[in-house]
């Protein structure tokens, strides 16, 4: 059975530490006060840090020994790359090669 009383200070914890977490650079970092170089720097840095990160992630798993021999993550890597060089957009490349990735492993390459 539910304890809605439990339930819903639960909630209110996660969503109170959900709104600090996103305001506290707001906080540190006010608009009209200059950002330590540090913080620049990988606000410069971080972004292709990440993309190198889930590269390496897709690309862990797949095996060039056994069947599909990593057709689908190169497929999927090859529609990301023409996504990000066609339109210039973040979102649309990694979103459109997620779905065709699970386009290919689930209906295509069984």
């Amino acid at each position: 059975m539910i304890d809605v009383p439990r339930s819903l200070v639960l909630i209110a914890v996660m969503a109170v530490v959900t709104a600090f977490t996103r305001f506290l650079p707001f906080m540190a970092f006010p608009e009209g006060r200059k950002k330590p170089k540090v913080i620049t720097y990988l606000g410069k840095v971080l972004p292709y840090a990440v993309i190198g990160m889930l590269v390496v992630y897709c690309f862990k798993g797949a095996s060039v020994l056994e069947y599909p021999y990593c057709l689908p993550e190169l497929l999927a890597a090859a529609l990301v790359v023409a996504l990000h060089v066609w339109r210039r957009n973040t979102l649309l490349s990694v979103f459109g090669g997620v779905i065709f990735y699970m386009i290919l492993v689930q209906l295509v390459f069984r």
